[in-house]
């Protein structure tokens, strides 16, 4: 008889991917390869009964980590963990993908600014760590450019529907890193991204007449290599650092990661580490924030060494207006693009009132429905293009549904396949009066197509864009910056629908989606033009220029708003604020953090040598007793995050910055704005540099006044040409976070 507890101790020994970190210099000399050796260690495992089939050596690490991802049974995770050298082991995790005008809304012209200056970011290599690509998109012709450097070995790993062919001067190498055949993309997600980042100049690009206009790249002329790590069941641990890995073997530029990584301490995130190793070779990493807004606390990739870009808003809009029968409009969005509706009044029913109130499949009234426009409630696991699907199904005209609560006043358009109009959830309220009080509710849609224009103002804030604090460490301002994510065109997949519903046969080469996902890649051929214009910058150098000069008013000249509340937005929500190309190509001054820096806050953070051994893989163990900052506060960072408690009140964090700017001798003076509830003492308040002596620190002091729950400044640096400005959050410890300053 088998106990209860048995039973339950074979359902945990299930094989499973774990990621083993070793410390390369243990390596016995009687190995040849590290593989020899790690194939070595899995054959001593001890094998379980129920499982016949021997552990699997899946991967090997060899540059930005040392080590290797098996399958492993739980106990045989516990036995390695004993075995000399190695360092950690970790179980794989999955995680999920984070889903035209936007390089003009930039900053980027073909007049001046980063994209001559740069030549477009010819040459540069953007590795695109997604889904795969679909190779056959004008998106991504290599007409015209340069061929893949001599330096590039990486291959075009070829398939049955990938063939040599596939790759060309525009994408130099594909590689796949999990159970896919090939790099193709059948999502449609990599393929987005990829052109979003360096996607080549494409005329009359539209998706269904929708904002149509000619299609480009961030990085016109940047080259791409693919690295596929999802398919729809998610993208795991062991795959994304395989391929960040491979990446910086390949000799990439920049690797671009629209995945948001679950929440998890540096030290146990495989991504994190990654990426550590990436920037120590000189590759920056961006990363979409996450769609996780607008609570707090849910910025994902908050490594201080990763590149961290939420979303905002482009001035372009798809208004579907709705006119009440009593007369009042409305305007929200949609996409959609069959026969137009009639241009007079229907009859609207509440979804409740046809027996569902969130217009589910299979559920609804059609003798109801039938001929009318039904105002269907958000969410419960239903997506807008779905709700729209069901009302169809049943012989329903439109819809109308209102925002869910928490994306408020948010207009994100979506391919619907019924007329449709999305409004925000305070317009959502007083029609839904309407029509639950009137005796014969009528209403009208009309949909406007493409609107350029400064009303409504951008760029703001999603109301999905994942935000701050920083769970880790509050200390570290995340996200770093915001980028153009909302309703962003793009190219597309032949194999599925612009609206990703398996009842949508309809065929685009471009489609319009929203995400942290479609700012991540903004941000990606930013950075691969900065690297094209000054090849011998750091990561950190990079990611401070577009730091320090991110705007935070929009096109009307006031704060940025939040789209979540419609009120002013905060360094939680945006970081440093939106990227502005062409003020991010002449600094002034940049926060040149590196490897040091970030083993110093390492050491700051309480990682012993142990865990810091897991970032820098190889090498004498790292002392912590001489690289305290005193503060994780005090990284070398272009931004400040304050934390305030009862036995802390005074806080001090130490700058250095290096003048980049044409002038070598330039006088910079501080100015600091911020409530009265914070002192804020810098010194000294002018940087005067000199040929030899470019490099300048300074200390800033913030002295709690009136404790509250959060406030909010700046710091800027002027020299009367450039102003180098850094945002300032400050919160106290114990005290509930509002959601407006």
């Amino acid at each position: 008889m088998v106990s209860a507890s048995t039973v339950v101790s074979v359902e945990e020994e299930k094989p499973g991917s774990f990621i083993v970190f070793m410390l390369k210099s243990t390596k016995p000399r009687t190995f040849s390869t590290h593989y020899h050796w790690y194939s070595s260690i899995i054959r001593t495992l001890s094998p379980i009964s129920n499982h016949s089939k021997s552990s699997e050596l899946l991967y090997t690490y060899e540059r930005v980590a040392y080590g290797f991802s098996a399958r492993l049974t739980p106990s045989q995770a516990s036995q390695l963990r004993n075995v000399p050298g190695v360092i950690s082991v970790l179980p794989d995790h999955v995680h999920q993908l984070q889903t035209t005008r936007a390089p003009q809304f930039s900053g980027l012209t073909d007049s001046s600014g980063l994209w001559p200056h740069s030549d477009y970011g010819a040459d540069i290599i953007v590795g695109v760590v997604d889904t795969g690509i679909w190779p056959e998109r004008a998106s991504f012709s290599g007409e015209g450019l340069s061929p893949r450097p001599d330096s590039w070995l990486s291959k075009c790993q070829v398939g049955p529907d990938f063939p040599a062919t596939s790759c060309n001067n525009k994408i130099i190498g594909a590689r796949v890193f999990e159970s896919s055949l090939s790099p193709r993309d059948t999502d449609g997600h990599g393929t987005h991204v990829a052109s979003i980042a360096a996607g080549s100049i494409v005329e009359n690009a539209n998706l269904f007449g929708y904002a149509e206009g000619e299609a480009r790249g961030t990085a016109v002329k940047a080259k791409i290599a693919v690295y596929k790590v999802c398919l729809g069941s998610g993208c795991s641990d062991s795959d994304i650092l395989a391929a960040i890995d491979q990446a910086v073997i390949d000799g990439v530029d920049v690797v671009s990661l629209s995945i948001g990584v679950s929440a998890r301490p540096y030290y146990e995130d495989p991504i994190a580490i990654g990426a550590f190793g990436a920037v120590e070779y000189g590759v920056n990493v961006v990363c979409a924030a996450g769609n996780d807004g607008p609570n707090a606390y849910t910025a994902r990739n908050i490594a201080p060494w990763m590149f961290t870009v939420g979303a905002s808003t482009i001035d372009r809009e798809f208004p579907a207006v709705v006119t009440l029968g009593d007369g009042r409009t409305f305007t929200g969005t949609s996409l959609y693009s069959g026969v137009p509706p009639s241009p007079n009044p229907v009859s609207v029913v509440y979804g409740g009132d046809a027996n569902s109130l969130y217009c589910r499949s299979g559920q609804l009234d059609a003798l109801k429905v039938i001929g009318k426009i039904v105002f269907c409630e958000p969410g419960n696991g239903t997506s807008v293009v779905d709700k729209g699907v069901a009302v169809l199904g049943v012989g329903g005209y439109g819809i109308i549904i209102p925002n869910p609560q928490s994306t408020g006043f948010e207009l994100v358009a979506n391919a619907d396949m019924i007329p449709t109009a999305v409004v925000t959830v305070a317009d959502g309220d007083i029609i839904r009066e309407y029509v639950r009080s009137s005796q014969f509710p009528t209403a009208k849609i009309e949909f406007k197509g493409t609107v350029i224009g400064t009303s409504p103002s951008a760029p703001r804030v999603a109301a999905f864009s994942s935000r701050g604090p920083n769970y880790l460490t509050p200390e570290i301002l995340k996200p770093d910056v915001i980028a153009p994510g909302v309703n962003i065109l793009a190219a597309w997949i032949d194999t599925k629908g612009p609206s990703q519903t398996s009842t949508d046969y309809r065929r685009t080469e471009f489609n319009i989606m929203s995400g942290t996902s479609m700012a991540c890649p903004h941000v990606s051929g930013l950075v691969a033009m900065i690297q094209k214009l000054y090849p011998l910058w750091d990561p950190g150098a990079i990611k401070s220029a577009l730091m320090t000069t991110a705007v935070t008013v929009d096109n009307s000249g006031r704060s940025l708003i939040d789209l979540s509340t419609g009120q002013t937005s905060m360094p939680y929500y945006h970081g440093s604020g939106h990227v502005d190309s062409t003020k991010a190509a002449d600094p002034g001054l940049v926060y040149d953090t590196g490897i040091s820096d970030y083993v110093d806050f390492l050491c700051t953070i309480g990682y012993d040598s142990q865990k810091i051994a897991l970032f820098l893989r190889d090498g004498p163990p790292v002392n912590c007793s001489n690289r305290n900052l005193g503060n994780p506060g005090s990284l070398n960072i272009p931004s400040f995050s304050v934390v305030f408690n009862n036995n802390l009140r005074t806080v001090k964090y130490k700058r250095m910055v290096k003048n980049v700017g044409s002038i070598k001798n330039p006088v910079y003076n501080v100015a600091v704005t911020i409530p009265s509830n914070v002192l804020v003492t810098v010194s000294p308040t002018s940087l005067v540099f000199s040929e030899t002596n470019n490099i300048l620190s300074y200390e800033v002091t913030f002295t709690s006044v009136t404790p509250i729950d959060s406030v909010f400044g700046s710091l800027v640096w002027s020299d009367g040409t450039h102003a180098v400005r850094s945002p300032i959050a400050v919160i106290w410890q114990g005290v509930t976070l509002q959601s407006e300053i």
